[in-house]
């Protein structure tokens, strides 16, 4: 694998231990969006996931049924889903909060969808009006009933390394949280370091205390710049999905600690170096950084992005 950049050719070099290829979950038009100051008209979101599938995405998380009054920036979810075009082979879950949301998902078509709960009992209180533990009883018919309707269905847990309110998080409630999760029918679970708190040694002791990686992906935000080494640490461990938002836009309108995501471009930029496969085109996602930044009005966080741009 070659990345040619600026007429340069990079050759990879591989470290041991590293899986041979990694899927990029692209949460950009979802995560990275729904963070955004002011709403970012449909036409250029249905823009930036055509974009996103033609640099080789083969799951973009396209947008939300959270409610429009908690989060404005996705309530053209319907519309988008609508008007955008769906390219061949590419999966475009969207994130539903509960069992309306469901509703909503269904009447447009979607096929793939993700649940969102929390490892602390302060962000389940502020992010879902719900105890640590009846969060299960609004997830639990949420995934029943997606299943039934042959959905597929994926959970995010969020706050698995640290809460703004609670401080760290113990690693035994994060892996109770995830297993439950699991237990409902869920076909991965997204760990979250939702304000970016999170170290390579800990990484490694909470994707072993699950009891390796199986059906786990990570997420992780770069609020002190631990993203790229953290996700490492997960690669070494097993894990083979990494979630990213080109151009590094996102956060967490609940957490206020929460800076960007992954930048998808940044990832690509290691994982390519490290001669571990993405199916990505690189140049392909810089330039659809560069166009969105024009668009939001600033530039892209992505430090790759601000280098080759």
């Amino acid at each position: 694998m070659e990345d040619r950049v600026e007429g340069v050719t990079r050759e990879p070099y591989r470290m041991e231990g590293l899986p041979e290829r990694v899927t990029v979950y692209e949460v950009g038009p979802r995560d990275g969006l729904q963070n955004e100051s002011a709403v970012v008209p449909v036409e250029v979101k249905a823009e930036f996931v055509a974009r996103l599938a033609a640099a080789g995405h083969r799951v973009i998380e396209a947008t939300s049924f959270v409610h429009p009054k908690w989060v404005p920036q996705l309530a053209d979810a319907a519309e988008l889903l609508t008007s955008m075009e769906r390219a061949p082979g590419v999966r475009y879950p969207v994130l539903v909060p509960n069992e309306r949301g469901l509703d909503r998902a269904l009447e447009h078509g979607v096929t793939e969808i993700a649940i969102f709960g929390s490892a602390t009992e302060t962000f389940a209180a502020k992010n879902l009006n719900r105890t640590l533990d009846s969060q299960f009883e609004m997830f639990a018919p949420v995934v029943s009933r997606a299943l039934e309707h042959g959905l597929k269905v994926r959970a995010y847990v969020s706050m698995c390394f640290g809460d703004p309110w609670e401080g760290p998080t113990p690693v035994a409630q994060v892996v109770e949280v995830g297993r439950r999760l699991l237990d409902l029918g869920c076909y991965e679970l997204s760990l979250g370091d939702t304000i970016g708190v999170g170290t390579p040694g800990h990484v490694t002791a909470l994707i072993e205390a699950f009891g390796g990686p199986e059906k786990l992906a990570v997420h992780f935000h770069d609020t002190y710049g631990q993203a790229l080494a953290n996700t490492l640490a997960a690669l070494r461990a097993g894990v083979t999905v990494v979630d990213a938002s080109t151009g590094g836009i996102g956060g967490c309108p609940y957490a206020e600690s929460a800076t960007g995501n992954l930048a998808t471009e940044d990832l690509v930029w290691m994982l390519h170096g490290l001669g571990v496969e993405t199916g990505l085109d690189l140049n392909t996602l810089v330039e659809t950084s560069t166009w969105l930044a024009a668009r939001l009005g600033r530039p892209s966080p992505s430090r790759v992005v601000q280098a080759l741009s």
